[in-house]
């Protein structure tokens, strides 16, 4: 049966992760599940078939042959794979006649589905960020659907077991099938409605990208690069949202200033040791220039890029306009309140001279004990950061020892044990 055929897919031979696939099977992937889903009606078998096809590919190009549109093959492949499976059921004899080889084609027109304009990831990421699911089952399946992941590497990502992954997202897409049935790719309107959502599932895959990776060493797994992509097609679709605007200029500058994160051994560093003259000065400009029209807004994405640009600008550590960064995240905490948030917050406020830092250290203990994991372990590394700075170097070490274990990068992990010594 093709579910067994893809097992391993699943388990980890996933198209886009190995350096053996070109970038051209990462592009085809978002076109090739949104043209299954419409055609067979179903996300789930758009995803399994879509694997099966690009696996297929692989095979043909590895023996020589060559695919002149790729996406195109793909989507014939997958198709009559799904007829082969089938072929004996009440759905095949139900849809015989709209089904029939001969009539199998790349494109799916002919069901409405495919509107002229539309990026393909935009719209697997509206169908993804449905009202039904959970914001959980969002990111999985949207790092599954949109990105192409592997669970395991989507839940590699979002740092859950691989398992937990694999049940959210089969919920998500049972839960799909149940509340919507056919695949449909909302209108306008809904999606309008759906974009606060979708805004917030891109940062999610930036965030992601941002925290496990600094310098990717597979230009095709970089979750922060096609984060960035699909930010551009948000722009596209909603030129004059402040939101979108703010995103982008988010994404922008974050991967502008990436360059400049790791030392020439691999250790990450602080934002004190960093040296600017690496970072991408036209990305940073770019970026500059969505943060600047994003500033009429008031919501998240805005005030976001406004922190993020006053880092960008600043000459140095010292230069920068901490009380102006404070301020604008006492309003991000207003109107999108997280522990994270306040956790930049009391970091930043650190900075800040005449501050009394015994409140502030007091407030960032506490927080590394309550909230979620992700935001616990920040408290801890601004803790830690706040006893170096103030030259209480043993209790540094301890609580840089304590982190080595709690991360997963390993960058971070030398920076951490670096601090030790």
């Amino acid at each position: 049966m093709h579910r067994a055929r893809t097992d391993l897919v699943h388990d980890g031979a996933v198209p886009f992760s190995d350096q053996e696939f070109s970038r051209d099977f990462r592009d085809a992937w978002p076109h090739v599940v949104r043209s299954l889903a419409a055609w067979s009606g179903s996300l789930d078998d758009a995803e399994e078939y879509a694997a099966e096809a690009v696996v297929r590919a692989a095979e043909h190009g590895a023996a020589g042959r060559s695919v002149d549109d790729l996406a195109a093959w793909c989507v014939r492949v997958a198709q009559r794979a799904w007829i082969d499976d089938h072929r004996r059921g009440e759905v095949f004899v139900r849809r015989m006649p709209e089904l029939a080889p001969e009539e199998v084609t790349a494109t799916v027109e002919v069901d409405g589905d495919l509107e002229q304009g539309l990026d393909d990831r935009l719209a697997l990421l509206f169908v993804a960020c449905d009202e039904a699911l959970a914001p959980g089952a969002q990111m999985v399946l949207a790092l599954r659907v949109v990105c192409g992941l592997s669970v395991a590497q989507a839940a590699a990502h979002l740092g859950i077991e691989p398992a937990t992954a694999a049940a959210r997202l089969t919920r998500a897409k049972r839960t799909l099938a149940s509340a919507r049935g056919r695949f449909e790719v909302p209108g306008p309107e809904l999606r309008r409605e759906r974009l606060p959502v979708v805004l917030d599932c891109v940062a999610g895959m930036f965030t992601v990208a941002h925290r496990s990776g600094f310098d990717p060493p597979d230009p095709l797994a970089d979750t922060g690069r096609q984060a960035l992509s699909i930010a551009d097609a948000l722009v596209v679709t909603f030129p004059g949202d402040t939101e979108v605007r703010g995103l982008r200029a988010v994404v922008r500058l974050g991967l502008a200033r990436r360059p400049g994160r790791l030392d020439e051994e691999g250790v990450a560093l602080t934002l004190d040791e960093v040296d600017r003259s690496r970072w991408d000065h036209r990305l940073l400009a770019a970026g500059m220039a969505d943060a600047t029209y994003a500033a009429s807004g008031r919501g998240r994405f805005a005030l976001e890029a406004a922190i993020s640009g006053l880092h960008s600008v600043a000459p140095s550590v010292e230069q920068t306009d901490w009380p102006q960064v404070v301020r604008l995240y006492a309003g991000l905490e207003r109107v999108w309140p997280s522990p994270a948030v306040t956790v930049a917050r009391l970091a930043a406020r650190a900075r800040v001279s005449g501050e009394d830092l015994t409140a502030i250290e007091r407030e960032l203990e506490r927080l590394t004990t309550d909230g979620p994991p992700y935001a616990q372990r920040d408290a801890a590394f601004a803790l830690a950061d706040l006893h170096w700075r103030t030259g209480r170097r043993a209790e540094a070490a301890a609580a840089y020892g304590a982190l080595v274990e709690a991360v997963d990068n390993e960058a971070v992990r030398r920076f951490c044990r670096r601090r030790m010594s």
